[in-house]
């Protein structure tokens, strides 16, 4: 018997990234299996192995010979969660997409209280992992960059980083995913004017394997914050920042160079000190800092980032 609370949603293609989780597979397919049935008959179970170098395939490839709603890609080489992310949301067919990770530590159980969610109107429900099991050096640089996370986005989550969310289909495929910016999609999608919310989550302890975090994951997180913040501000003109900086140097490098000017013209020596070597410097960092920026309102922004290695495709054309 469905829920009733879901019946006008038509579909739901789970998308899970993967690298080296033969184990947790099969256990997790059969969740999700016991589960997704409650809520549609119309759904896809999308496993995208990203360069695993254990028998994760094959174990998706038994799975898939016994399921047909299980399909898979699989990458030549581990390029990362965001590309896996991209490529199983171009991949999704169906109207809601759930992101989960494949490690079981995210409960399928979860997954109709986040539909319910969408059904009542929100574009992406993000994942709260409000009673956490990984270790204390995990968490503690999680809750300090969460906070600055939501500070510096203006988006007020608890847990960014989590990879367990569902999002309305026309949400997940315009989201720009390259990087490690996949932390970052409530960010885009608030910016974008979709509705985000968040939702308290069941969190298991990692029952197989190790990790794949550390925490050289929330630095480079971090700088990948700023970097958005700041293509998101000036993006489309970035002759205003550089430019503003350029100016700023050109005038500090004038006014010191015209303080040389001035005394030389009175005392008729000149002695060339350092701080007059401060104010070359300052002009001349001006003019290249203006320079950029004009550069910069020339370029367009482009990047490709779709043009991964497929090994294999499962029950996808």
């Amino acid at each position: 018997m469905k829920i009733s609370y879901i019946n006008e949603m038509k579909s739901i293609s789970i998308v899970i990234p993967l690298h080296n989780e033969e184990e947790s597979l099969p256990e997790l397919h059969a969740g999700l299996a016991s589960v997704l049935p409650t809520i549609t008959d119309n759904y896809e179970i999308i496993f995208i192995n990203d360069g695993s170098r254990d028998n994760s395939q094959k174990v998706i490839q038994t799975l898939a010979a016994k399921d047909q709603r299980v399909k898979s890609i699989a990458f030549r080489k581990n390029y990362g969660k965001a590309a896996a992310l991209a490529v199983g949301f171009k991949a999704a067919q169906n109207d809601i997409i759930i992101s989960m990770d494949a490690d079981l530590q995210d409960d399928p159980t979860a997954i109709p209280d986040m539909v319910k969610l969408i059904d009542q109107g929100y574009d992406l429900v993000s994942g709260w992992k409000k009673k956490r099991y990984d270790p204390l050096i995990y968490t503690l640089p999680s809750r300090v960059w969460n906070g600055f996370t939501s500070w510096v986005a203006g988006v007020k989550l608890h847990d960014f980083n989590c990879g367990f969310k569902a999002y309305r289909a026309e949400t997940a495929k315009c989201l720009d995913i390259y990087g490690e910016r996949h932390r970052y999609l409530p960010v885009f999608a608030h910016w974008n004017g979709f509705k985000v919310t968040e939702m308290a989550v069941p969190h298991h302890a990692r029952k197989y394997g190790s990790s794949k975090y550390g925490i050289d994951k929330f630095v480079k997180g971090t700088l990948d914050l700023l970097t958005i913040v700041f293509l998101r501000k000036y993006l489309k003109n970035p002759l205003h920042f550089f430019g503003a900086l350029g100016i700023l140097f050109f005038l500090a490098g004038s006014a010191i160079l015209g303080y040389f000017g001035a005394m030389w013209a009175i005392n008729g020596k000149l002695h060339i000190r350092p701080l007059m070597l401060l104010g070359v410097g300052s002009l001349l960092m001006g003019v290249q800092l203006f320079s950029i920026g004009l550069i910069c309102e020339l370029i367009a922004h482009t990047s490709e980032r779709d043009d991964y290695l497929i090994a294999e495709k499962l029950n996808l054309p």
